[in-house]
């Protein structure tokens, strides 16, 4: 193939003659001739990218088969990488040379050697290794070792921002190719952790360039993500929010990463809880609705897995009110419709569970909920819902506002209702299914246990038999639904009647070791204590109550 005629041979072998001449440099004399002819260098090497930037690289190696050795050697050189914009040139002359789409072994070879001479560019550690050979020239600018390399990183990131930004709402000529944008996310790999990095990070996350296909390698998006999972770097919550909408894997790994998180860590409240969540930003990213779908599954398919733990089950709920609240202080003007976020399921429910308790007078909280029992009986039943994957879709959005569900099981026992809608509301929660009549007999046996609650509700003075004579053997109960919703009943009277805290922690004890409920009762505690402390609408004693259950709770489960 013929050579350019914009880069002669000749110029080619004369540098690479001047470069090993260089490399052997020990004298003082040797070392002016370096800096004599850097500017001519940086002219050249200039040239040399304008060339190569038009060209594949597999042609660009055919075409200048000296060029490796040259680059190579130039980039060890201290003087050079330290000369004006040396440095960058070099860079971007490699990342015209790193194959994108590598089809061989030699090709897969040169871009790892690429890759460690763009990693040694920036990489002061490799620097200082050679402090010995650049001290005098260091020293010469005015700075000190530390000073001077520190600068150096700063500078070519600040100029290869300043490239990425200014090229990115230029014509389709002025843009920055594909291929470089991919290369320099890959020389970025083991240096994300770096904070002088940060920028360059960020530009590359929002950086899209017009391409139809993802540009950035998904090594870099992967160890961006694997480095903010482990707090090892601080980016805008833009940049973050662009990873996860790019990268779907890294999406998902932060999703899986928050539930281990939150299982492992034996979270104690909800506050805690809420805490690990919100700083995942996740609830926050979720105002997009293609992440919230995303991540709505992926919670969907762990309460699946682990049958319908409690824990997770509080996770999801927790998470959904805080994606509530990041939803309502996003700009109006860039705010989604929260239709966008549910699309297929019956508005006027949506809309009524969306409605947060705090939004509206306590003394309305029957009355909502009635709404919503009336609209949810009239889908589920009057509709003949005969799909399992529909009636899971429908019991999986009352699910997620679990707030609303526990606040019914409250309003039963504390206010003047009509229980037959609220019980109901409930009976559907525990026992979605009505095979058999399964969900008409827990209404019955609902009913039966708390019309028994409800006559015992004023007394002060209580006992454990008191309260047993009412309900039959928990532990023999037939249906686990039955069995879920009863000790939800129990466990709310325990807390809010009369004389219920006298028996409280005998009862709770009698109940966990007779039906292995410990950890939904802790969890059943733990929400309460969440929504009394962010209302405050409870008196002191049910908050000491509160506390002392799910202190020996805790222990236990």
């Amino acid at each position: 193939m013929a050579q350019d005629s914009t880069v002669p041979k000749l110029n080619f072998e004369y540098w690479l003659d001047k470069a090993i001449q260089w490399g052997q440099a020990t004298t003082l004399e040797s070392q002016k001739d370096v800096c004599l002819h850097l500017p001519q260098l940086q002219e050249f090497l200039h040239q040399i990218y304008e060339t190569l930037k038009h060209l594949d690289s597999i042609v660009a190696i055919q075409q200048f088969p000296l060029i490796g050795q040259l680059l190579g050697r130039l980039c060890w050189n201290p003087f050079v990488i330290g000369y004006d914009e040396s440095q960058k040139t070099l860079m971007w002359c490699l990342c015209c040379l790193y194959s994108s789409e590598p089809q061989s072994p030699v090709e897969l070879k040169a871009n790892s050697w690429i890759r460690n001479l763009l990693c040694h560019l920036l990489s002061s550690s490799k620097w200082e290794s050679s402090e010995a050979e650049t001290s005098t020239f260091i020293s010469t600018l005015g700075y000190t070792s530390a000073d001077y390399y520190c600068h150096l990183v700063k500078n070519m990131v600040f100029s290869l921002v300043t490239e990425l930004r200014g090229n990115q709402f230029n014509g389709v000529q002025g843009r920055v190719s594909a291929s470089r944008v991919n290369a320099v996310s890959l020389f970025c790999l083991p240096l994300v952790t770096l904070p002088d990095l940060t920028p360059l990070l960020e530009t590359l996350l929002l950086h899209h360039g017009g391409a139809s296909k993802e540009i950035l390698s998904s090594e870099f998006l992967e160890a961006v993500n694997d480095a903010f999972l482990r707090k090892k770097i601080s980016l805008p919550e833009s940049a973050i929010f662009s990873l996860w909408l790019r990268h779907l894997p890294s999406l998902e790994k932060a999703t899986l990463y928050l539930l281990d998180q939150l299982v492992s860590i034996q979270v104690t409240s909800l506050e805690e809880m809420a805490c690990v969540i919100k700083d995942s930003l996740l609830p926050q990213a979720a105002s997009h609705p293609a992440i919230f779908r995303i991540v709505n599954e992926i919670f969907k398919n762990a309460l699946l897995e682990t049958d319908g733990t409690p824990e997770v089950m509080t996770i999801i709920q927790v998470f959904t009110q805080l994606f509530l609240q990041a939803h309502q202080n996003e700009n109006k003007e860039h705010r989604f419709p929260l239709k966008a976020y549910f699309p297929y399921h019956h508005q006027p429910l949506v809309t009524a569970l969306l409605r947060r308790p705090f939004e509206m007078p306590t003394t309305h909280w029957s009355q909502h909920l009635k709404h919503i029992s009336d609209m949810l009986k009239a889908l589920v039943e009057d509709t003949n819902i005969s799909s399992l994957a529909d009636l899971f879709e429908i019991w999986f959005l009352v699910a997620r506002f679990g707030e609303w569900l526990d606040i019914a099981a409250e309003q039963l026992l504390k206010a003047a209702v009509e229980p037959d809608a609220l019980l109901w509301l409930l009976a559907f929660y525990y026992c979605p299914q009505n095979e058999n009549q399964q969900r008409t007999e827990t209404m019955v046996e609902a009913q039966a246990v708390y019309n028994h609650l409800m006559m015992l509700f004023s007394c002060t003075v209580l006992s454990v038999k008191d309260v047993e004579a009412g309900v039959c053997s928990i532990a023999d109960i037939e249906h686990c639904c039955n069995q879920h919703l009863i000790i939800h009943l129990l466990t709310n009277f325990l807390l809010f009647s009369s004389g219920g805290h006298t028996i409280a922690q005998e009862f709770i004890y009698h109940i966990t070791e007779a039906t292995d409920t410990s950890k939904e009762v802790c969890s059943l505690l733990t929400r309460t204590a969440y929504r009394i402390n962010r209302n405050r609408e409870e008196n002191q004693r049910t908050v000491k109550l509160l506390n002392e259950l799910l202190q020996k709770l805790t222990l236990k489960v």
